[in-house]
């Protein structure tokens, strides 16, 4: 039989939090971004409930693959771009937008014969130095992609945002002054807003806008979730107790006895550890939901198992249901037990966990 661990993904929820960023996206259109699997959730399942979406953001060409694979229609664009000469010909077959982000990428175009125009999107570095072109260098680079004949002629402009979840940060006031400086001289579709931004700079909103944690119900503000802006989270994570064991005051609980116990008590025993996904950073009195009150862990995470301080369930039974995160216990709160943020935690489910949908 298989393991109780199970994260159920709430398909109302997705269709919920899409319509709540349609009220704020104003006139802008969404590319709903689905990188790193959903986010976890299900790249096929989270398209499919998403079809009303005006364009899907993806990190790879394969995710362009299993998209176009699942009957997917809409625009697909590539975020990081091509990643290598040969990945043009499947761009063109799959009819795949590229991010443009370096003169090595205008190079490989301009020795693609294929008669094709390809649309692309120039990224334009206005301060986050990861990927994009300087300021400077984004005319001589537009006027290269102008001149080749396999690429569209609506070029687009995006940026991203360093620090956009810091609502009055002067860093991405910055780099939308950057990019608007830019994006003036050069006609084309603008995408500037990512999640936070989306939240918090309604003045960044562009043609389109690309949300990627909201669509799935998880904030990237520090200290909120995103039931606090309207939005409902997309997956539950549980398991069931799978032991409850009484161990005396003084004796130690699991690996490198980090945890002692303070009195004689019942330590309750869920089967779910870091081989599942759950963290194992996740430190001691981090919160779960036992039959919908909470509980504490106690003593380290395991590959497979994590513990419970019972004290104040003195009703607990073997196989009773255990909620790791969702609805009544958000991702951010673990995450922040875990000195991480719920993107980490939603995107690292492993295969052994099963995964349900719940159309509600």
């Amino acid at each position: 039989m298989s393991r109780a661990t199970c994260a159920t993904i709430h398909l109302g929820a997705l269709r919920h939090n899409f319509a709540r960023l349609r009220e704020l996206a104003g006139a802008a259109q969404i590319m709903a971004v689905v990188k790193a699997d959903a986010y976890g959730h299900g790249l096929e399942r989270v398209a499919r409930v998403l079809r009303d979406a005006d364009a899907f953001g993806v990190a790879c060409i394969a995710d362009g693959q299993r998209l176009r694979a699942a009957g997917v229609r809409q625009r697909i664009v590539v975020l990081s771009g091509i990643d290598e000469a040969a990945d043009i010909g499947e761009m063109h077959r799959l009819g795949l937008e590229s991010t443009i982000h370096h003169v090595s990428q205008i190079d490989w175009l301009a020795a693609d014969h294929d008669p094709r125009p390809l649309k692309v999107w120039i990224k334009i570095d206005s301060g986050m130095h990861r990927l994009g072109f300087a300021p400077e260098e984004v005319a001589g680079a537009r006027e290269r992609l102008l001149a080749l004949a396999n690429v569209d002629r609506d070029i687009g402009l995006m940026t991203h945002f360093a620090n956009s979840d810091v609502f009055d940060d002067a860093q991405t006031g910055a780099q939308i002054d950057c990019f608007e400086r830019i994006a003036a001289e050069m006609p084309g579709p603008q995408t500037l807003s990512n999640s936070a931004a989306v939240l918090g700079w309604p003045q960044a909103r562009g043609e389109w806008i690309r949300p990627g944690g909201l669509l799935y119900g998880i904030s990237a503000v520090a200290a909120r979730s995103a039931a606090d802006f309207g939005f409902r989270p997309a997956m539950t994570l549980s398991s069931k107790l799978v032991a409850i064991n009484r161990i005396g005051k003084g004796e130690p609980i699991g690996y490198a006895a980090t945890w002692i116990c303070p009195e004689d008590m019942d330590i309750g025993v869920v089967q779910i550890g870091y081989g599942d996904g759950y963290p194992r950073s996740a430190e001691s009195g981090t919160p779960v939901l036992l039959n919908g009150r909470r509980a504490p862990i106690v003593g380290r995470v395991s590959m497979d198992l994590i513990t419970l301080d019972l004290r104040e369930h003195g009703d607990a039974r073997i196989g009773d249901r255990v909620v790791l995160w969702g609805p009544q216990l958000p991702v951010e709160e673990i995450a922040e037990h875990a000195d991480t943020i719920g993107y980490e935690l939603v995107c690292g489910m492993t295969r052994r966990v099963r995964f349900i949908e719940d159309q509600g």
